[in-house]
């Protein structure tokens, strides 16, 4: 990390930098892994502005009272959840090179929260439809009797759920909001990748998956300590199932 006099000396560079007419979109590729896969969305925007302060990079500040610099965050991950797809966009106000951008920012971050890539976006948040994922369960009853019963419910419509919201609760039939999805027994563990609804007006928590399975399937249901589950969230696409970028 720099010196206070260092930081002086860099935000002095930082400023001779030609200024944008306009403010920039940068979006930031990330992963959130390890313990921070426990931390709320709330704290993780407060990391950013934090991170984005002490990295001197130019970043563009609204007016007003409060100035702060602007954080955008696509589809939000749910606590407990890893990830190596995040994106966040922020504005900057002068023409730093993004290669810098990116190595300002990763000398403030640690190793479970690292930006992979950054480039100027030619999309918007908006045309996010779904996200894959890579589950892992850890349970007793692994074996390919219950990877064979995995595989028939997903594929069995209606699978009614009870999903919360800030509107209250419905119930709703999951099917539809699974793209596609594999099960397979893997050392031991029964390892699910699917594609799930992530839209802003349509999306399934994939923690609703996982619940409804062990109400069918029976698993996670033995000794807690014992039995576990991770989620990785490993790719956003378009709703057209392309990448998205």
């Amino acid at each position: 990390m720099l010196s206070q006099s260092s930081k002086l000396i860099e935000k002095k560079r930082i400023m001779s930098l030609p200024e944008l007419p306009a403010p920039r979109t940068v979006r930031l590729k990330f992963r959130k892994v390890g313990k921070l896969q426990y931390i709320s969305h709330l704290d993780l925007q407060r990391t950013f502005m934090r991170v984005i302060t002490r990295s001197c990079i130019p970043a563009w500040y609204t007016k007003g009272f409060n100035p702060h610099a602007k954080l955008v965050f696509s589809t939000p991950l749910g606590v407990g959840a890893e990830s190596e797809c995040e994106l966040l966009d922020i504005r900057i106000d002068r023409d730093m090179p993004l290669p810098e951008i990116m190595d300002r920012l990763n000398a403030e971050l640690t190793d479970e929260l690292r930006i992979t890539d950054a480039y100027f976006p030619k999309t918007d948040f908006l045309d996010i439809g779904y996200a894959d994922y890579k589950i892992v369960v850890h349970t007793s009853n692994a074996n390919t009797e219950t990877v064979d019963m995995i595989r028939e419910i997903l594929s069995s419509s209606p699978l009614m759920m009870t999903k919360k919201s800030k509107s209250g609760e419905k119930e709703i039939d999951i099917i539809p909001m699974i793209s596609s999805f594999e099960a397979e027994l893997c050392e031991g563990d029964i390892v699910i990748k699917a594609t799930l609804k992530a839209s802003s007006t349509e999306y399934l928590n994939p923690e609703l998956l996982i619940s409804a399975l062990r109400e069918r399937c029976g698993i996670l249901s033995g000794n807690i300590a014992e039995e576990w589950y991770t989620v990785m969230r490993t790719a956003i696409r378009k709703a057209d199932l392309s990448i998205f970028e």
